[in-house]
């Protein structure tokens, strides 16, 4: 007897093509939640006593642990106390300048320029740095010419600075600039050669050409290595405009860091030297966690290549 079922039977390719298309439809489902997972992440903050655990306490630590060694070292008189001075005498000599009152006014006199100084540099070798990048011809002829400055010690200027300036605050923003601007044009050049072509080509569809591109598509896309390169100008501020103040000395300059360092040298007080040297450590450190780590967070987190809760 005829068998009167009318289901349709599938082949076994027919079988075979709609698992195929199963499979597709569930990874492509699969990947659009990944993707709205990753949109939906949202800032998970720890408690303030995780927070001070985990970024706090480890700093903290290695300070401890450097004081106990130079503490060590001072108590086993593994050198005379005339060039190693103990941590409780350098703390003497803070206290000295804090009833004199002059510990702040030297520290700002430095800071002032130092950030002064810097954000001048960032006028001057943020134009410098787009012309290089963008301009074949100038980049042929001047871009050597920014990476051998880039390698020169800025203590190299001083004596020029002086010789062309005199012993007057504009020589110790040259000395800045000089060592300062290479480092910054370097660092957009940088990140603009990592720019996809892409953004350039859409930038320009847009209507976004010359400055206007500039501002909109090239520098945010360069931002990395741009910022990089803000970091390393900071440092090169710094480090010129302490060669400057170690070396020229002037009552018009007034009394920064670094000619406080010179003075203690001179007047032989190795307590007064090692509080310098902490005081010019410091200000780098506190510029670089207030100013460009923040900043730095930022960038990488509107990037994604930073968790959101970090």
């Amino acid at each position: 007897m005829a068998s009167t079922d009318t289901t349709p039977v599938l082949d076994k390719n027919d079988r075979n093509n709609k698992h195929d298309r199963n499979d597709r439809t569930a990874d492509t489902a699969g990947v659009g939640a990944g993707l709205d997972a990753l949109d939906a992440v949202t800032a998970q903050r720890g408690s303030l006593g995780e927070a001070l655990r985990s970024k706090a306490l480890p700093p903290l630590i290695g300070v401890l642990v450097v004081l106990a060694l130079w503490q060590g070292a001072y108590s086993l008189e593994l050198t005379s106390s005339y060039k190693l001075p103990s941590p409780a005498d350098v703390w003497r000599s803070a206290q000295d300048l804090w009833y004199q009152g002059t510990l702040f006014s030297i520290i700002w006199t430095s800071v002032w320029r130092g950030l002064s100084g810097f954000l001048l540099a960032v006028v001057i070798g943020t134009p410098i740095g787009l012309v290089v990048a963008r301009i074949r011809p100038v980049r042929t002829a001047i871009g050597p010419v920014l990476q051998g400055l880039q390698s020169l010690p800025s203590v190299a200027w001083v004596p020029a600075a002086v010789i062309w300036l005199g012993i007057n605050d504009s020589m110790m923003y040259a000395v800045i600039l000089l060592g300062a601007v290479p480092s910054i044009a370097n660092g957009l050049v940088a990140g603009i050669d990592q720019v996809p072509p892409l953004f350039l080509r859409a930038g320009r569809t847009l209507g976004a050409t010359g400055l206007t591109g500039a501002r909109h598509v090239l520098i945010p896309a360069a931002l990395p290595g741009y910022l990089a390169g803000l970091k390393q100008g900071w440092a090169f501020s710094w480090r010129s405009l302490m060669a400057a103040e170690l070396v020229a000395s002037s009552p018009d300059l007034g009394r920064g860091l670094g000619r406080f360092l010179e003075d203690q040298r001179e007047f032989s007080d190795m307590s007064g030297v090692l509080l310098g040297i902490i005081l010019i450590l410091f200000v780098g450190i506190a510029i670089e966690l207030l100013v460009f780590t923040p900043v730095e967070r930022r960038v990488l987190r509107n990037r994604g290549l930073l968790a959101t809760g970090k």
